[in-house]
C-alpha cells in the first residue's frame, strides 16, 4: 500500500508539471478563449483527484482483489475438486464429495470463506467503477498536451547580438496577421518605418487594428505574412524572452500584484532605492509614496485596489522608466485616467524617453497631437501617415476623427 501512495504522489507531481508546461507557453489567444474557471479547475480539482482520490481507490481495489484471491485460495486448498453463490455451492458440494478425508472444521472454514465472495466481488466492482470515473481527471489534464505553443522562449542561435536594440528603429514590411487560422486577416499589407527615437502616435476607430500592431511587435500573434524588423534584425529570428525583455508596454489596465510597492516597481530586485525614488520623482509620485505608511514597503492590495487608477498607471510608468528599454509601447494607457494624470504622463514621456522610440496607441486624439508623426489605421491598414498638421490639412480620416473629438 505504501508503494501505491508513493507512486500516486509521483504520478500526480509529473502530471501537474506536464500540465503547467503545456499551459504556460500557450499563446495569448488561448487564455482569451479559455475560461479562467476551467483552467483553475484543472489545476485544483483535477489535480486533487489524481493526488488523493485515485491512489485511495487503487488501494481499495487491491484490497478487494487480494481478499478475493485469498478466498479462492482457501476454497481451492480446502476442497481441491473446485468458482459469489456458485463458489459457495462448489465449496459445499466439494466438501460433501470429499467428506471421507476432510475434517468438519476445515469444511466450515472453506464454506464460511466462500460466503464472503459475493460481498467482496461487489465492492471490487464498485472500486473499479470509481477508479474508472476518477481516471477521467488524468485524461482532462493530458488534453492540454495538444494546446498550441508560442515560439521558443530562447533560441540557441539568436539573430540579435547585445546590445540590441541599440537604436530602436522599427520597420513593418507588408505585415499581416490573423487571430485564428480560420479568420480573415485582421491586419494586411502594413508597411512603414519608425526611426530610432521617434515618437509615433497610432489612432483609429475601434477595431481598426491599432492594438494588433503592438501584439505583432511583441509576437503575441505571429505574422501571417510579411515581417517586422528592429534595428535591421527580423524579430521572427529572436527568442521571445530576448524580444519582450527589450520592449516595455504600458497597457490600458494597469497591473499591480499583492506585495510591497518596491516589489511591484522592481520585481527582480535589480535597482537601488535611489533609482526607484528617482523614477517616482519623474512621474511626480515621490510625495505621494513618501506619505504612505512604510513608503516603498507599503503593501498593495490585490490588483492595487487601495490605490487610485491614476496612481496605478503612474506606478506602471515608473516601472517602465526603471527598465530603460529602447522601445516603449503605450496601448491606450491614458484612456482611463483623468486629464491631470495624462499631463503627468506626457511630461514624463517628454523628459525621460526623449531618446526612446515611443509608440503611442491612443483613443483620445489630444494625446497624440504632440507626436512627430501619426499613423491612422482603418480596416487593418494604414490609411494616413504624417504630422498632425499635415493630416489636418488633408481633411481626410484624421480630420474627421478630430472633428468628432472637438479638436477642430
Amino acid at each position: 500500500m505504501t508503494m501505491v501512495l508513493l507512486g500516486g504522489i509521483r504520478a500526480s507531481s509529473l502530471l501537474f508539471q506536464r500540465l503547467l508546461w503545456d499551459v504556460v507557453p500557450a499563446p495569448i489567444g488561448f487564455f482569451e478563449r479559455t475560461l479562467f474557471g476551467k483552467l483553475l479547475n484543472h489545476f485544483s480539482k483535477e489535480t486533487d483527484t489524481v493526488d488523493v482520490d485515485i491512489p485511495d481507490k487503487i488501494r481499495s481495489l487491491l484490497i478487494y482483489i487480494f481478499g478475493l484471491l485469498e478466498v479462492i485460495l482457501v476454497v481451492t486448498v480446502a476442497t481441491p475438486l473446485l468458482l459469489g453463490n456458485v463458489l459457495v455451492l462448489a465449496a459445499a458440494l466439494c466438501a460433501v464429495l470429499s467428506k471421507a478425508h476432510l475434517s468438519a472444521g476445515l469444511v466450515g472454514f472453506s464454506v464460511s470463506a466462500a460466503l464472503q465472495v459475493t460481498q467482496t466481488i461487489q465492492w471490487a466492482v464498485r472500486s473499479w467503477t470509481d477508479l474508472e470515473s476518477s481516471i477521467v481527471s488524468v485524461e482532462r489534464m493530458k488534453d492540454y498536451v495538444q494546446t498550441p505553443k508560442e515560439a521558443p522562449w530562447r533560441l540557441p542561435t539568436c539573430a540579435a547580438r547585445p546590445p540590441w536594440p541599440h537604436g530602436g528603429q522599427i520597420e513593418f514590411q507588408n505585415f499581416g496577421l490573423r487571430y485564428h487560422p480560420e479568420l480573415p486577416l485582421a491586419i494586411r499589407g502594413v508597411s512603414f518605418k519608425i526611426h530610432a527615437g521617434e515618437k509615433v502616435g497610432i489612432v483609429g476607430r475601434t477595431g481598426a487594428g491599432k492594438s494588433s500592431l503592438a501584439g505583432g511587435l511583441l509576437r503575441l500573434l505571429e505574422a501571417a505574412e510579411g515581417g517586422i524588423w528592429i534595428d535591421g534584425v527580423p524579430i521572427a529570428h529572436v527568442g521571445l524572452h530576448t524580444l519582450r525583455s527589450r520592449v516595455t508596454v504600458i497597457p490600458q489596465d494597469p497591473t499591480l500584484f499583492p506585495g510591497s510597492l518596491r516589489m511591484n516597481l522592481d520585481m527582480l530586485n535589480e535597482h537601488t532605492d535611489e533609482a526607484i525614488w528617482e523614477a517616482l520623482e519623474t512621474v511626480q509620485l515621490r510625495a505621494v509614496v513618501a506619505s504612505l505608511p512604510g513608503q516603498l514597503q507599503y503593501e498593495c492590495a490585490e490588483q492595487g485596489h487601495n490605490l487610485s487608477v491614476g496612481q496605478k498607471q503612474l506606478l506602471c510608468l515608473a516601472r517602465a522608466l526603471l527598465r530603460k528599454t529602447q522601445i516603449l509601447i503605450l496601448d491606450e494607457a491614458t484612456a482611463a485616467v483623468d486629464p491631470g494624470t495624462e499631463l503627468q504622463m506626457q511630461a514624463a514621456l517628454g523628459s525621460w524617453f526623449a531618446r526612446c522610440t515611443v509608440l503611442l496607441i491612443a483613443h483620445r486624439l489630444r494625446s497624440v497631437m504632440d507626436c512627430a508623426r501619426i499613423l491612422v489605421m482603418d480596416k487593418g491598414q494604414v490609411a494616413e501617415s504624417g504630422s498632425p498638421a499635415q493630416l489636418l490639412a488633408q481633411k481626410g480620416l484624421f480630420y474627421r476623427l478630430a472633428q468628432e473629438s472637438g479638436l477642430v
